[in-house]
């Protein structure tokens, strides 16, 4: 097995190279400066544990159908306006949440830069009601 591995990677240099080159790209957009992943366990232990704030980005008709409890709601498009009302919780951890995870890391980024300590939970709201944890209505 190692052998044709290695036999492979040999005749096919270049999409092996290309193949590197996307891995190390996808890691390092990962961790340059933006928010760090949660998985929804490690998301619930800095809740428990540090007293972290979650912030739902998602639209309020999307936050009203279910939410984590004690979730502050504010829409993505209204968040880097907000960063005054997020100001007493500078010195807590944050946690963006969105539908899927992806908006959270791009969202992320004005947060960080004003010095607040971010991170988003892998998955979003889809995750966490994928992992049968509990949701709040409104």
């Amino acid at each position: 097995m190692m052998n044709q591995l290695i036999e492979f990677s040999l005749n096919h240099w270049e999409m092996v190279a290309v193949f590197v080159f996307i891995a190390a790209t996808l890691i390092f957009v990962e961790t340059r400066g933006g928010a760090r992943s949660l998985t929804t366990a490690a998301a619930t232990n800095l809740i428990n544990d540090k007293d972290a704030v979650v912030v739902d980005i998602r639209p309020a008709n999307e936050f009203r159908t279910g939410h984590l409890t004690g979730s502050i709601n504010i829409p993505s498009a209204k968040l880097k306006d907000s960063a005054n009302t997020l100001e007493k919780y500078k010195s807590s951890p944050i946690i963006l949440v969105c539908k899927t995870g992806m908006t959270a890391g791009s969202s992320a980024k004005e947060l960080i830069k004003s010095g607040f300590d971010v991170y988003k939970l892998q998955g979003g709201i889809t995750e966490w009601q994928n992992a049968g944890l509990p949701l709040v209505k409104k």
